[in-house]
């Protein structure tokens, strides 16, 4: 029987998200922008219900287009807010087309979305070894510096425990406990 970190027990939709997602690297822009954009819409909720809405999210979103979204108008607002498949709540959504903005401004300047947000950890992801959930923070001084420079850029719902939250979905951080079966299989992938 496999071992995995207590918060990924019980739920068939929670178990292969973290079994086959949760803390894998990620270096493409366009998954990168949707893990942020999910992280952002999680606030305040469970990721449980973020994650059963994550199609949805990608049929409304644009399949997380940052040009796409970054020209939403006020008709395609209410088309969102209308849209019972996806969190209607209207901050957040100017927030997803805010950050779209935002991530093309970064791409223009880092060439990458990439190559910008992976600069908060040296471009090599942290291996934790935490032994129990307890032991592993809600934020670091990383995601606190990531989360300054994304406000500064504009970004909205960034705060320092959705930055930490998103880099461990990214593999910007190996925060599987250490008796998950994927700490091991995460670590080994990327020979660290």
């Amino acid at each position: 029987m496999k071992i995995r970190c207590p918060w990924a027990k019980n739920n068939p939709l929670i178990m292969e998200y973290h079994d086959k997602e949760w803390g894998v690297p990620v270096h493409d822009d366009r998954l990168l922008f949707e893990f942020f954009i999910l992280e952002s819409a999680q606030a305040g909720l469970s990721w449980n219900t973020v994650l059963s809405k994550r199609d949805n999210y990608r049929d409304a979103f644009d399949n997380f287009d940052p040009a796409k979204i970054a020209k939403y108008d006020e008709k395609k607002i209410e088309e969102l807010m209308n849209n019972e498949g996806i969190i209607r709540n209207r901050q957040k959504i100017m927030a997803t087309i805010a950050n779209a903005k935002a991530v093309l401004e970064i791409q223009k300047e880092f060439k990458s979305f990439d190559f910008y947000i992976w600069q908060f950890v040296g471009g090599k992801p942290f291996q934790n070894k935490c032994k129990t959930i307890e032991e592993i923070p809600s934020f670091t001084e990383e995601s606190k510096k990531m989360s300054k420079d994304l406000k500064k850029r504009g970004f909205k719902f960034v705060g320092p425990g959705i930055c930490y939250a998103f880099m461990q979905a990214v593999g910007m951080v190996n925060d599987h406990i250490v008796d998950c079966f994927r700490h091991s299989q995460i670590k080994n992938a990327i020979n660290i």
